[in-house]
């Protein structure tokens, strides 16, 4: 039985840090489950596309792949108390995923790029927009305090596909942001990620919903009335979590 506990925090979205209980072991493993002729030599993957989720981890709108040693944080808006993202840890590096609605003709990762590193750059970082694993990437270096109060820059990794319907964004830090030897397991993480795209008309860039690993849409309270559906793109900041060791 997972752990978890909500804790309230304005930091960067970070690799989340270790808790004092040593990480238990995920029994499941990063390989993913057999699956359709149809499937794509690479994910991530829409869920018509992989008939049986295997040992991915069921968070509604992602099927997440679970690797030894992980540990998962659901992200919650402060506001609505609506779960936003999904982050998980391991062995120094992190990798913080969310899913979005998307048009039916057209992707909208190129758009998306452009809003971050503005963003990123507003704040006094860099950004190169590079070649990687997923298509075009950005890599970022974003203002930070060092622990002894010495400015410095925090390195992260923006990967994002576009599928039917769906956008998934994914934001490596840590080890796996700068290293691309650390980076493989959580980039093999993301790939085997499966979306759940439902068939209710949405806006693009709408969150699509996810809950607490095994515990279904009812674990994901609903947004007030008159309250926006959109989250800000915004990966510098981040709200209350729910956070589980495995």
């Amino acid at each position: 039985m997972g752990l978890f506990r909500r804790s309230r925090s304005s930091e960067p979205a970070e690799s989340p840090e270790p808790s004092g209980t040593a990480p238990e072991q995920v029994d499941a493993g990063a390989p993913a489950p057999a699956v359709a002729d149809e499937k794509p030599a690479r994910g991530p993957f829409d869920s018509s596309q992989v008939p049986e989720r295997g040992p991915r981890l069921d968070l509604g709108a992602v099927w997440l792949p679970g690797v030894p040693g992980m540990e998962l944080r659901m992200e919650v808006d402060k506001k609505t108390q609506r779960i936003t993202g999904v982050a998980c840890a391991v062995a120094g590096s992190g990798l913080q995923v969310q899913a979005f609605a998307a048009p039916r003709t057209e992707g909208i990762w190129d758009e998306i790029r452009g809003e971050i590193a503005a963003s990123v750059t507003k704040q006094g970082g860099t950004v190169d927009d590079i070649p990687g694993p997923f298509g075009r990437e950005l890599l970022a270096r974003i203002p930070a305090q060092t622990p002894d109060g010495r400015p410095g820059v925090r390195p992260a990794r923006f990967v994002g596909v576009d599928g039917p319907r769906w956008f998934l964004r994914g934001v490596l830090t840590g080890k796996a942001a700068v290293d691309p030897a650390e980076a493989r397991l959580l980039e093999s993480v993301f790939a085997n990620i499966v979306v759940v795209r439902d068939q209710s008309p949405r806006p693009p860039r709408d969150l699509l919903a996810l809950h607490l690993p095994g515990k279904g849409p009812a674990a994901t309270p609903p947004a007030p009335a008159g309250t926006p559906a959109t989250p800000s793109f915004d990966p510098l900041t981040r709200g209350p979590e729910i956070t589980e060791i495995r």
